[in-house]
């Protein structure tokens, strides 16, 4: 065991949570860094993904009772509810978790971890022979934007599932988690989090086709090159309404041209994820070529409307985890136009950092540093721009970084900024200067680690730990 190994295994320990007789699964699943493509995801666009060192920790071991206990002894520092406890039979309405986890909003975190329970139960048919208890660690960090529930909620269903005698890994298991967000917890993501979580590789860039999780081998980035992300310390959230905004925005776009063209869009329903297809675009709106897009549909589509407005003209909204207030105003244009231009872009990345003849010299990084600075102004023009991000976007061109990002869903949370390997202090030059304004010091995410899948599981006895102690 490696050194956080060591200290989560003394943590479960120390807490006198578990039968020290009886075998503990334990999962890992780390952050990830949204280097390219957040918010497309949930339009079938192409995302580049990276992993971080932080994680979340999870072990997991089953009773013979009815009885399900969870602690989660770091909730505390949050101001956060550390203990719940229900019977296994909770677990098979998804409505009455989300409901039982939203009575007190300090009990939220607990939607993430009864919902893959559930999951496992409804579908798999665990806990047949008792329930569990389930212990969390993590360093961690939630609400920044580095997909700390969908760790969460994968690492659940990882250990869980060995627990409980069942096999899940790889696209299964990213969607198992993308169904906890969308049925349980009421989040509307896509599966680009839980797929990098799941599938990543440690010190590389995962490509993910989101159609609706089609991953291409990992990419080594080019010889001395390195992302970090620093932490805006402006808190974001995909059940924010910025981001349920303009991801409204986005299908309200689609369905409007979709329409303008006559095309018929059809409810499916996909591993119990529903969502709308169409005979040209199969649903996904980032099919859209820019240049058809700038060529026949961009004047035509309105900068914005308001949700009465396209109830009025559209009938139908044909996202089914968004719903459209007809009082809000939505950036139609700029939704859709992000939709087309950002699977551009990630792709253009994508092609640049694999080419045979990459250089490496400044010349070769100015388009990709431009690229990034573009991704990141395309976030402001769909209402998701954020000053505090804006700030560290700028102080890192200053600084000589050849480019950098706003990631995830926007509003808020953290920055990715493309450097050289070497330029660890200038990255620690940018984050006191930002604390220094904002009077408190932000976290810098730096380094790697493996994903779940290649992470594993891995079975703890305590009375084996203690015994060592």
């Amino acid at each position: 065991m490696n050194r956080f190994e060591d200290q989560v295994a003394a943590t479960v320990a120390g807490h006198d949570f578990f039968a020290t007789e009886k075998p503990i699964w334990v999962a890992r699943a780390p952050g990830r860094l949204d280097v390219m493509g957040g918010n497309v995801d949930y339009t079938g666009g192409t995302v580049l993904q990276g992993l971080l060192r932080e994680a979340v920790w999870v072990a997991v071991q089953p009773r013979t009772d009815e009885l399900i206990r969870i602690l989660n002894p770091g909730a505390l520092q949050f101001g956060w509810e550390a203990c719940l406890e229900l019977r296994i039979d909770n677990l098979r309405d998804p409505e009455n978790l989300r409901l039982l986890c939203g009575q007190k909003e300090n009990s939220r975190w607990g939607c993430y971890v009864l919902g893959a329970l559930s999951f496992l139960r409804t579908c798999h048919g665990c806990g047949n022979g008792g329930g569990v208890d389930l212990f969390i660690a993590s360093d961690l960090p939630p609400n920044k934007g580095v997909s700390s529930s969908a760790a969460l909620e994968v690492a659940t269903l990882k250990a869980a599932s060995a627990a409980w005698g069942v096999s899940l890994d790889g696209v299964a298991l990213a969607t198992a988690g993308q169904w906890v967000e969308n049925v349980v917890a009421g989040a509307a993501c896509g599966i680009m989090d839980q797929a990098a979580i799941v599938l990543g590789v440690k010190d590389q860039l995962l490509p993910i086709l989101c159609q609706p999780c089609q991953p291409s081998p990992p990419v080594t980035l080019p010889a001395g090159l390195r992302f970090w992300g620093i932490d805006s310390m402006v808190f974001r959230s995909t059940s924010g309404v910025a981001y349920e905004t303009a991801r409204a925005a986005a299908f309200m776009g689609y369905k409007l041209i979709c329409q303008r063209e006559g095309i018929e869009v059809t409810a499916v329903d996909t591993k119990g994820i529903p969502r709308w297809t169409d005979s040209r675009w199969k649903g996904h709106l980032s099919n859209l070529a820019p240049s058809e897009f700038r060529s026949r549909y961009e004047r035509c589509l309105p900068e914005s409307l308001t949700g009465r407005e396209f109830l009025e003209c559209a009938d139908e909204h044909v996202d089914p985890l968004t719903r459209v207030d007809p009082d809000r105003e939505y950036p139609v244009r700029a939704a859709v136009r992000y939709a087309t231009e950002e699977n551009l872009r990630v792709q253009m990345i994508y092609k640049l950092f694999t080419s045979p003849t990459w250089s490496g010299s400044d010349s070769s990084l100015q388009p990709i540093g431009e690229i990034l600075c573009r991704s990141h102004a395309a976030y402001g023009e769909c209402g998701l721009g954020s000053e505090a991000c804006d700030e560290l976007v700028s102080r890192s061109l200053k600084a000589g970084f050849f480019g950098a990002k706003m990631t995830g869903g926007g509003a808020g949370g953290v920055v990715a900024i493309l450097g050289r390997s070497g330029d660890q202090r200038a990255i620690q030059s940018i984050a006191q200067e930002y604390a220094a304004v904002r009077s408190a010091m932000p976290h810098i995410f730096e380094g790697s680690s493996d994903g779940v899948d290649a992470f594993g599981v891995r079975t703890l006895q305590l009375s084996l730990t203690l015994g060592m102690q």
